[in-house]
């Protein structure tokens, strides 16, 4: 019996919900009807939508997130690295530090006081994300401007989508962080990270994500990850089924130890992804097994359906074939029963029989077609309606027949037809004392 959540259901969605609701594992009757219905009852597309929820994709049909998606910055085994700036050196390099150290401190003094107040004044802008892709095409576009097109294949789109095709991958995500402010900037994108041998390793084992702080989708990201300082990396990637910042680069570092930190920090994390990958066979392979499960038992219902229906058909044939030959019985009942009332009143209707001293009487004998004969006197004036009425009236003549004389051999004209339309008499129709007339069965023509 349907639960009552399934009330008004055909029994197609009914079996897509308790499928549904085995392949998804929810309880809720309810909660996997209501998926469905967002999905217009697309089974393959509401499972799917569910594992993307389950590992954190956002739903199709939520809206998309106002900040990017949860990245774990918690972790205390995150590797970080940070590049010093070099001291002075001599003594005209420590004199130089001297003398520029109040400046610097009065600058970034007064330049934070001014951002800080500046809040209260006006919001900043770079809280509003309206275009987060349009802000990542537009840092492309400067980069490429500033520093050539030799540098890593930047990942065109959000940083949430970046994050999402690295967790469906199951690859790692660089992500670079731009000051464009920072002194070190400059010499960093132009050295470190255009440099050949930096690229070819970018490119070959990771996705690259990159935006300046100073666009609305990079601060985002930089209220996020929390850097320190520029130039900012961070490695992350699927840990533990999260999306997690297993490494921290930060201070302007040089192309060989860079590319030795990325290495080392990917060599310490891969037995992370290739048990994410094993996990994730083996749930791809039990979600094969289980649909093969589920198709061989569709298979199976429809093949059980299928052959109700035939036997419904079957009973229903042999019903309405026992419904027509009782029908044909009645209708044979009835026309026999017609008959007979037909051959009595007949019967009844016919003049008597001369008497054999009666000159004027005929004496006929009739040869039936089961070879039995049949005597009786007529008179000359009678018809040969009377003939035929007495023969029809008879039991064992057949429904239709007609009479021949022999000598000559002709048909009596015993019925109306368009030649004789009032059949002649016995006389007219040259009928002697004594005849022999034959009856010819017409019942089958």
């Amino acid at each position: 019996m349907a639960a009552p959540e399934e009330r008004d259901l055909t029994q197609e969605q009914t079996e897509k919900l308790l499928q549904f609701q085995d392949l998804t594992g929810i309880e809720s009757m309810d909660q996997c009807r209501h998926t469905l219905e967002q999905h217009n009852w697309n089974i393959e597309a509401a499972v799917q939508d569910r594992l993307n929820e389950q590992e954190g994709v956002p739903s199709v049909f939520n809206p998309p997130p106002s900040r990017p998606l949860q990245v774990n910055t918690a972790d205390h085994r995150i590797y970080s690295y940070v590049v010093s700036r070099p001291q002075p050196r001599g003594l005209l390099g420590w004199g130089y530090y001297l003398i520029m150290l109040p400046f610097r401190f009065t600058y970034y003094t007064i330049l934070d006081i001014f951002r800080f107040a500046l809040r209260f004044i006006r919001p900043d802008p770079r809280s509003r994300v309206t275009d987060p892709v349009g802000d990542i095409v537009s840092f492309m576009h400067s980069f490429e401007e500033k520093y050539g097109r030799a540098h890593p294949v930047f990942y065109q789109g959000t940083y949430s989508q970046a994050l999402n095709d690295a967790k469906r991958e199951l690859r790692f995500l660089l992500v670079y962080l731009h000051g464009d402010d920072h002194q070190d900037s400059d010499e960093f994108c132009r050295n470190t990270l255009c440099a050949p041998e930096v690229i070819s390793l970018i490119n070959t084992r990771m996705l690259f994500w990159a935006c300046s702080t100073n666009k609305p989708e990079g601060y985002r990201v930089s209220q996020a990850l929390r850097e320190n300082t520029y130039p900012f990396l961070a490695m992350i990637m699927l840990k533990d089924r999260r999306m997690t910042v297993v490494g921290r680069l930060e201070g302007l570092i040089q192309p060989d130890d860079l590319i030795n930190q990325l290495t080392f920090i990917m060599d310490a994390n891969q037995t992370y992804l290739v048990s994410e990958r094993l996990e994730r066979e083996e749930r791809n392979q039990t979600q094969v097994l289980r649909q093969q499960q589920d198709e061989a038992y569709l298979a199976s219902l429809r093949a059980d359906q299928e052959k109700e229906r035939k036997k419904r058909e079957e009973r229903e044939r042999k019903r309405l074939k026992e419904e027509e030959v009782q029908q044909q019985k009645l209708a044979e009942e009835r026309r026999r029963q017609n008959l007979q009332e037909e051959k009595e009143r007949k019967l009844e209707c016919l003049p008597p029989e001369p008497s054999p001293d009666d000159p004027e009487s005929v004496k006929i004998i009739f040869k039936l077609p089961n070879d039995s004969r049949v005597e009786r006197r007529f008179h000359f004036s009678q018809s040969l309606t009377v003939i035929h009425d007495f023969l029809f009236s008879l039991k064992e003549s057949p429904e239709k027949f007609q009479i021949e004389a022999n000598f000559p051999r002709r048909v009596l004209p015993c019925v109306p037809s368009e030649e004789w339309p009032t059949p002649p008499t016995l006389q007219e129709a040259g009928l002697s004392h004594t005849e022999v007339l034959f009856v010819q069965d017409l019942t089958d023509e």
